[in-house]
């Protein structure tokens, strides 16, 4: 008895908050046709033959302001999905404009991956009482949720499927406009951290793609694996814990207001300056396709069939390049399919450059020991290898496009620029991560123009003065910069001996899979 009285602990503790699956109401995007803004969008888009219009967002700032700028001009309907949500000034902004949205009837919907809501349930399901707000996770963890240990336990007891996440992040406002790229919500993402900046790229986008884009997320919202965040608590939050919570983010606005004035005006200029309409003079219309992984994707037992990748719809593209190919790559891990790839291409005579996180930079140094091992035979074959170096501090950002940062920048935008010709943007890294654990969402658009100043900001990102340039000297590597205008070459990996061992120890125990 007293043998099996720890087991029996054990089972309650993970039965804990435990949800029997349930039938969730079905919706899907209300037509950009019902609203005054998605048809003026329509109307914009009538006269350009199919094409959509695109607009990048290359630094924190003006990707902030329009995720802010298009809910303020949502009339119906937001669409949110993201993977990471973090506390902090500018995603308090975020939340109190939604809440302001779903105050004059826009229909809120918010699709969460289940991480994202670890420890935080009871404050995400209290913004679900407004009845215009509606909030689901996605392959949500159904055994242990009601502390960390035993959510932890009940990820890793069940590993097979807990390792496999919705990466996607997209923003949706009436069916019509679009935002699109590699940041999450949270202070570092958008500069609102003043000692952490994630150099990363959004594309605004307009018109047919906005609606493409709509359709996958129907296809997520209403897939059985995604469930009411309230079907999670046993409590449920009331109205009364709403307007408590509304306070409260008032109060701790406003506080942020008098203790961090710069900041706070620095955030909220789109209040008093929008330039939604200015842009929307300033877009490249091109033939775009949105892409996505199916949902489903995450159910397999192992590698998923090739027909729910998002990576099949790319290969054939991938495939057509055949003069020039620029990979940025926060995380990048090629295995063995992705070196016949690059090393064919290069061998055909393809130039092929790869701009990802040093080292030193990366927010991942295990991902580090999954990429290391490739190098010296992608450079063997021509493959220009960059690797984006962690800045000085430098308050005023080094690079008007956001290629470098505060003192603990870090490379997050996952794009591809083929031939000079096309772009992809999304939440897609070059990793196995990418490619068979985790769902992905991205836009592939053929415009030579905006692969034009694509490829203009990928150039100044491997600039030395930015970048270490991998090369092979008598056989080792070598890492080259610029500092103060002087070239130099380090003979010794930049980084740490920390870093360097977790690097080394992610390889050394054969992590690459699962990166």
């Amino acid at each position: 008895m007293s043998q099996s009285f720890p087991v029996l602990l054990l089972v309650l503790l993970l039965a804990g908050c435990a949800t029997k699956r349930l039938p969730h109401e079905f919706s899907e995007a209300i037509p950009a046709s019902d609203s005054a803004f998605g048809r003026s969008i329509q109307a914009q888009a009538a006269q350009q033959q199919g094409r959509s219009g695109f607009r990048l967002l290359p630094n924190s700032s003006e990707a902030f302001r329009a995720r802010a700028e298009l809910i303020r001009n949502a009339q119906k309907s937001i669409d949110l999905q993201y993977y990471i949500v973090h506390n902090g000034l500018s995603t308090r902004a975020l939340v109190q404009e939604i809440l302001l949205a779903a105050d004059r009837g826009v229909r809120i919907r918010i699709l969460l991956d289940d991480t994202a809501s670890d420890g935080q349930e009871e404050v995400i399901a209290t913004l679900a009482v407004h009845p215009n707000i509606h909030i689901r996770v996605f392959n949500p963890l159904h055994l242990g949720r009601s502390t960390l240990v035993t959510r932890t336990m009940g990820r890793l007891l069940n590993l097979s499927q807990q390792h496999r996440r919705m990466h996607n992040k997209l923003w949706l406002a009436d069916n019509s406009a679009a935002i699109v790229g590699g940041r999450n919500l949270g202070d570092e993402y958008f500069d609102a951290k003043p000692d952490l900046n994630f150099t990363d790229m959004d594309l605004l986008c307009i018109g047919p793609v906005a609606e493409q884009l709509g359709h996958s997320f129907d296809q997520y919202w209403n897939s059985a694996l995604s469930q009411p965040i309230s079907d999670f608590l046993v409590n449920k939050p009331t109205a009364e814990d709403l307007l408590e919570s509304r306070q409260r983010l008032e109060q701790s606005l406003q506080s942020t207001r008098i203790e961090n004035k710069a900041l706070y005006d620095h955030l909220m200029t789109y209040r008093t300056q929008p330039q939604l309409a200015t842009w929307r003079q300033q877009l490249i219309w091109a033939h775009g396709q949105a892409m996505w992984d199916a949902p489903s994707k995450v159910l397999a037992d192992d590698e998923p069939s090739r027909a729910l990748l998002m990576s099949t719809q790319l290969r054939p593209e991938l495939d057509r390049v055949n003069k020039e190919l620029i990979l940025i790559s926060a995380y990048f891990v090629p295995q063995q399919a992705g070196m016949r790839y690059l090393l064919g291409r290069a061998d055909a005579g393809v130039d092929v450059r790869v701009l990802t996180n040093s080292l030193e930079a990366t927010d991942v140094p295990a991902v580090h020991g999954g990429y290391a091992p490739y190098r010296k035979t992608l450079l063997e074959h021509g493959v220009k290898l960059y690797e984006l170096r962690r800045q000085p501090d430098d308050p005023g950002g080094g690079s008007s496009f956001g290629f470098s940062g505060g003192s603990d920048s870090s490379l997050h935008t996952k794009a591809m620029i083929l031939d000079k010709q096309k772009v992809f943007i999304g939440s897609f890294n070059f990793d196995p991560r990418s490619v068979f654990w985790n769902t992905e969402v991205g836009v592939l658009v053929d415009s030579p123009e905006l692969a034009g100043y694509m490829r203009r900001l990928a150039h100044e990102g491997m600039a030395p003065a930015l970048s270490y340039q991998a090369r092979l000297e008598n056989g080792e590597i070598v890492w080259v910069a610029e500092d103060d205008g002087r070239l130099y070459t380090l003979r010794k990996e930049p980084g740490g001996k920390w870093r360097s061992f977790k690097a080394w120890l992610s390889d050394a125990i054969g992590l690459e899979r699962m990166l």
